[in-house]
């Protein structure tokens, strides 16, 4: 939906709003059974249940789960109130999906390409290995058809999605070995979801999706040999620095991942039209949070991170960045010529980062290169 759309909806929702109040001041006793029946609406508290892919309250996800929650409920007067499960608590982290799409629960906070076995096009709105920044994802999204297009591949599964967070650009992992060449990937172990770890299968690694709360055994056990999650803050979260040595950059796989609220269609459909509006401002709201802690935290947290715990901080050699972009080029145009609804959703994503290019190089990137 687009902000014309979008405000156009607000705006029928307020006015719906201050219509209804306006009927329910002339409410008298002797008042008719529709009016006592508006009345008990405005009144009704609704519960609706949130599940989550991450732990309860683990920084920057858990607690923007948490925060969007605190949102909705202040901005309805506490007609929406919203309770939230970890991953594990009511059900497995990588069963968001399927719990929200057959109204066990309302909501799910989430990350899209964790679905790629049921929408493979559904990656490009979490993240693209070498394509967009979080900014400009979000340009796609509001102005560029992006929300539109994700609207239409989930609403044969019952669900309504917003965007919901950014990340911002990931790093690259954590490796208990170096990587010094193109050779260092062949039968690397590692756990990365989504269209990177397409990348890495097609580099000789074998890429593995563990939820979040597992990656720390795994990588300490050597069932992986290597792990990305986020960035800082999150890793430090999870003492991935006791599991591993090396912590490599840039985030190559997810250069600015967004999050994902997924909504039950049959239950967003039955709000109010004030209330589909608070959960999609709330939504907005609890994205612009998300970012801001991820580039504010994770600065203090790399800093533990080298200086407290010693940890090596590496950057990626050049040819195996080239590499993994070579890569990722054949890896698209395979999924786009095995899927309908990959090449179009890959086509518009595609076509707007070509444009947006052009000014972020002579905007932002620019800036930054003559800053250092």
């Amino acid at each position: 939906m687009d902000r014309r759309k979008f405000l156009e909806r607000t705006g029928a929702a307020t006015t719906a709003g201050l219509l209804g109040g306006g009927l329910l001041a002339g409410c008298t006793p002797q008042g008719s059974a529709d009016c006592e029946a508006g009345a008990v609406a405005a009144t009704e508290t609704i519960n609706w249940k949130m599940v989550m892919s991450w732990p309860k309250d683990f920084p920057g996800l858990g607690t923007g789960a948490n925060q969007l929650a605190s949102y909705i409920e202040r901005l309805s007067g506490g007609r929406l109130k919203i309770k939230v499960y970890g991953a594990g608590e009511l059900v497995p982290a990588f069963e968001v999906f399927d719990t929200v799409s057959r109204g066990t629960a309302e909501m799910g906070h989430s990350g899209a390409y964790y679905w790629k076995g049921k929408i493979p096009a559904a990656q490009f709105f979490s993240t693209v290995p070498f394509g967009m920044t979080s900014m400009e994802q979000n340009a796609w999204l509001y102005y560029g058809g992006g929300l539109e297009l994700w609207r239409e591949l989930y609403e044969p599964h019952n669900l309504v999605p917003f965007p919901i967070g950014n990340s911002g650009v990931q790093m690259g992992g954590w490796f208990n070995k170096e990587i010094n060449s193109i050779e260092d990937l062949q039968g690397l172990k590692m756990r990365i979801p989504g269209l990177g770890g397409e990348v890495l299968r097609m580099a000789g690694g074998t890429p593995q999706n563990i939820p979040g709360p597992e990656i720390f055994t795994a990588l300490q056990t050597g069932a992986i040999d290597a792990t990305e999650w986020v960035g800082p803050m999150n890793d430090l979260a999870f003492g991935l620095f006791r599991a591993a040595r090396y912590y490599y950059y840039p985030g190559w796989h997810e250069p600015g991942t967004g999050l994902e609220l997924m909504v039950n269609k049959e239950a967003y459909d039955a709000l109010p039209a004030d209330l589909q509006a608070i959960i999609e401002v709330a939504s907005q709201a609890a994205a612009m949070d998300m970012y801001a802690e991820f580039i504010a935290r994770n600065v203090d947290a790399l800093k533990s991170l080298v200086e407290e715990h010693g940890v090596e901080l590496r950057e990626f050699p050049a040819e195996v960045l080239d590499y993994l972009q070579e890569l990722t080029n054949t890896v698209m145009q395979n999924q786009v010529e095995a899927d309908p609804d990959f090449k179009r959703v890959h086509d518009s994503y595609m076509g707007f980062m070509q444009k947006v290019k052009g000014w972020s190089a002579i905007s932002e990137q620019h800036y930054m290169n003559q800053r250092q």
